[in-house]
């Protein structure tokens, strides 16, 4: 199978996951990015089963939206079930990098508010230490420089996104060359960083379930 293929069954794969726990007012959370477009057009199989969804981005909200899928306010919501997303990277203990798309600020909210947070990714996401990808880092514009020379102290090499806005009306840092030992430790740094608004590492919460596209089927980890 190709890529888009392996997307495609993940997609499938957490679908049925979570078909047989949703009920009417069940509200699911939805990530952003290509493998998680593979689940929004999977869940409109079952849009009658379910309430609604919370978007971590305008460009999700609307493809749920094109599906007939309800979209709601996450202020408007008590409780999200399941949070469905893909990553960057992810190591054995679902710790990921997200970011890439440019809605972690969102996905990380999100996912701090589902019961359960399940990662959905080809095979090539799965890696024995993150930090391969570059780890991107949202910032209030006024903050860039000050936050990159700060986040050059802790060894990375951060280079500015160019040309791009966050849904927020912030700016990202792709910080490339860090050494990531402690996921969790190195998360915390970095938010504490003034000017920070969050970074893409989900390791003080990370997933709970990674369904893992491979060419031998798909593969489940859990936390």
């Amino acid at each position: 199978m190709n890529q888009d293929e392996l997307k495609q069954a993940v997609a499938l794969a957490a679908l049925e996951t979570i078909r047989p726990k949703l009920e009417r007012e069940s509200i699911i959370g939805i990530g952003t990015g290509s493998t998680a477009n593979c689940f929004i057009d999977a869940l409109a199989q079952v849009k009658q089963l379910f309430d609604g969804a919370v978007a971590s981005s305008e460009a999700s909200a609307e493809r749920l939206k094109s599906h007939g899928i309800p979209v709601y306010d996450l202020n408007s919501v008590n409780e999200i079930q399941f949070y469905i997303d893909g990553a960057d990277e992810s190591n054995e203990r679902l710790e990921l990098i997200k970011g890439g798309g440019g809605a972690l600020t969102r996905e990380k909210i999100v996912a701090a508010v589902a019961d359960q947070f399940i990662c959905i990714a080809d095979e090539s996401k799965l890696v024995p230490l993150l930090g391969t990808f570059p780890l991107p880092v949202e910032v209030i514009p006024m903050a860039r420089s000050y936050v990159a020379r700060e986040l050059v102290k802790l060894g990375g090499d951060p280079v500015y996104r160019s040309g791009f806005v966050t849904d927020n009306g912030n700016l990202i840092l792709d910080v490339h060359n860090l050494q990531i030992n402690v996921a969790t430790t190195l998360e915390e740094q970095i938010n504490n960083i003034t000017g920070v608004v969050t970074n893409g590492l989900f390791a003080v919460r990370p997933a709970n379930l990674l369904l893992l596209g491979t060419q031998q089927g798909v593969k489940e980890y859990r936390n």
